[in-house]
């Protein structure tokens, strides 16, 4: 829960919360829910309605009769029982709405450990990555099919940490190794082909780039590379860049999008891109390539035919269940109390006081009307 912001419902709490929870403990309250807070607007809406409809009667009453026999007619009714009334009523739904708005007062530390694996994720962004033929009636291009798997698998990890490595004709970290899933959220956005200058796919760039992103001195049984690409392999060394990631205990996931007979390369200013003798030039997934780096980090390759790429089943059919979790840090948090319920208390009891309350004014035994 992130902490909120001072808003003016702290006014009404500092009246609302019960003494027992000790003074000055208005500058410790947090909300679980602080977008309810405008509810609080209610409550002097309510009280002015009370007061609006008293006054009211009052003078509508004063044009029925004279002073004195006014007086007379209306010696039963106790107007500060009224007011008591619809007093319970307004504290009834302060209490209420700070309920609905989660408070909470104080607060403990407590020690939270992180335990999980490292995972870079090396996203191809090459301009054949544009070709729409990705399912969903190929209105998604490769990338935006890939980046919407790889927000799927940010909502399923827990724990873990996340890199994100972008190449094309060379490649770049753009993410380090993180807990954040937020920012990871925010980086994924900003893959795009204009990201990289340098045209062509480079994946033994991408594999030499990601193995970067491990810190030195982590566990070597807790490190896995998630290949998402499309293209062949320009650089030719994308074997020799996988044994060295193997050597140091990395596993690489490869998920090879494409069709066999090649897709056309989208061109900037509409069509496809031509090579100078004017032919189309097709993009054809290297398949044995991908093959071959898993096989050699002893990860695992995916065909995705129709961009039906599930990320969630790699990461828990094959990386979770055989890469081993390593502790990855300890820190302190605050965890905040839930002080709702003496609030939803206080609104119960003062629901059930309020119809036992007459408006009736009590008498002595004089018979005169008292506490009116």
């Amino acid at each position: 829960m992130k902490p909120s912001r001072p808003r003016p419902g702290r006014v009404l709490l500092a009246m609302a919360i019960p003494a027992s929870f000790g003074a000055g403990c208005v500058e410790d309250v947090r909300f679980g829910r602080p977008d309810l807070l405008w509810l609080l607007w209610l409550v002097p809406a309510l009280a002015l309605f009370f007061l609006w409809s008293l006054r009211r009667r009052e003078r509508l009453l004063s044009r029925f009769a004279a002073p004195g026999l006014l007086e007379k007619l209306t010696s039963g009714v106790s107007r500060p029982r009224r007011i008591l009334k619809a007093g319970l009523l307004v504290v009834a739904l302060a209490a209420g709405v700070l309920a609905l708005a989660d408070v909470k007062v104080g607060f403990v530390w407590e020690e939270v450990r992180r335990r999980g694996v490292d995972v870079v994720v090396a996203l191809d962004v090459s301009d054949s990555m544009l070709v729409r033929d990705s399912g969903a009636g190929e209105e998604l291009s490769r990338l935006e099919r890939a980046r919407r798997e790889i927000r799927d698998l940010l909502r399923e990890m827990r724990g873990d940490r996340i890199a994100l490595v972008a190449f094309a004709g060379t490649a770049f970290l753009e993410l380090p190794l993180t807990l954040d899933y937020g920012a990871a959220h925010l980086f994924l956005d900003s893959l795009d082909p204009d990201l990289i200058p340098v045209k062509g796919t480079a994946i033994d760039e991408a594999i030499r780039k990601s193995v970067e992103a491990f810190e030195d001195g982590g566990s070597q049984e807790s490190r896995a590379i998630i290949l998402i690409t499309d293209g062949e392999d320009h650089g030719g060394k994308a074997i020799e860049e996988a044994r060295r990631a193997a050597a140091a205990g990395v596993r690489i996931f490869c998920i090879g999008i494409g069709r066999d007979e090649g897709s056309p390369i989208p061109a900037p200013g509409g069509g496809f891109r031509r090579d100078r003798s004017g032919e189309v030039i097709l993009s054809r997934l290297d398949e044995p390539t991908l093959q071959q780096i898993a096989l050699e980090t002893g990860g695992r390759y995916v065909r995705s035919v129709t961009g039906d790429v599930d990320l969630e089943e790699i990461y828990l059919q094959g990386i979770k269940a055989t890469l081993q979790d390593r502790e990855l840090g300890s820190a302190r948090r605050q965890r905040w109390k839930d002080r709702f319920q003496w609030l939803v208390a206080l609104a119960a009891a003062a629901l059930m006081i309020e119809p036992l309350i007459s408006d009736r004014a009590q008498r002595n035994r004089a018979g005169e009307a008292i506490g009116r």
